[in-house]
């Protein structure tokens, strides 16, 4: 059976929040064309499930100097897409939250919507996204009951699916996001998106309004980490404690 093309994200990814961008640019209907599948760092009652289904979580943590350089490379790529760029800073985050959220969105029929919504607020805003209140404001935004979406961090179904994007991510050897499937074709990383491009749009009824695949002309900045918080310049290992994006 043939598979649809697959997008491994994360919502504490900001090159999968780029990726994402750049491709909807091109593809406007891509979440409707390819299937996304969240990828994020289970808790401790998702990672007793995953080794009950005989899965784990490849994603390695980061060193400071990747950190640091992943900070001024994130600004610069939102800058040259035009981009408006806030940091969260995350303290000891439930990544369950948005992203099982996220699935009952999608089981809703209101995901895409969902999605922005989420990414405007943890990329644009600096929101912490891990937050039920600020899930629920979020959600009733694009017209869900925020309760209902809140409230799938402790759904069992919900938490099955979850459950199940880990284990399919751990089965297709996903070590980072965002990472792009098409056929025997793998992209992993921001920079492979013209990549998958290449083999994905030929297989579409393309249109001669929809672009051709393109990066904006990048943009300067006297300081590359001018506007990202001190806690995350200074703090050793801070871009896993909170932004990490598992993008490698």
């Amino acid at each position: 059976m043939k598979r649809n093309p697959r997008l491994f994200f994360s919502f504490r990814s900001p090159f999968s929040w780029l990726a994402v961008d750049r491709l909807q640019r091109v593809v406007p209907d891509a979440q409707d064309l390819i299937e996304f599948i969240p990828y994020w760092e289970p808790d401790a009652h998702m990672a007793q499930a995953l080794k009950q289904r005989g899965a784990d979580f490849h994603y390695v943590q980061m060193s400071k100097a990747k950190h640091l350089y992943i900070l001024q490379d994130t600004k610069r790529l939102a800058e040259g897409l035009g981009l408006r760029i806030a940091w969260p800073i995350d303290i000891d985050p439930w990544w369950e939250i948005p992203h099982l959220g996220w699935l009952k969105a999608r089981q809703l029929g209101r995901a895409p919507a969902f999605y922005t919504a989420l990414t405007a607020a943890r990329w644009q805003r600096g929101e912490n996204i891990c937050d039920p209140q600020l899930i629920r404001t979020l959600a009733a935004s694009v017209g869900m009951d925020g309760d209902v979406i809140a409230g799938a961090v402790g759904d069992p179904d919900t938490r099955a699916q979850g459950v199940n994007c880990l284990v399919e991510a751990y089965e297709d050897d996903i070590f980072g996001v965002p990472y792009l499937r098409h056929g025997r074709h793998r992209f992993w990383g921001l920079d492979r998106l013209d990549g998958f491009l290449s083999v994905f749009l030929p297989t579409l009824e393309i249109s001669e309004k929809r672009p051709s695949p393109h990066l904006a002309k990048q943009g300067t900045a006297a300081d590359p980490l001018a506007g990202i918080p001190r806690e995350l310049q200074s703090n050793v290992g801070a871009y896993d404690t909170d932004t990490a994006g598992g993008c490698g």
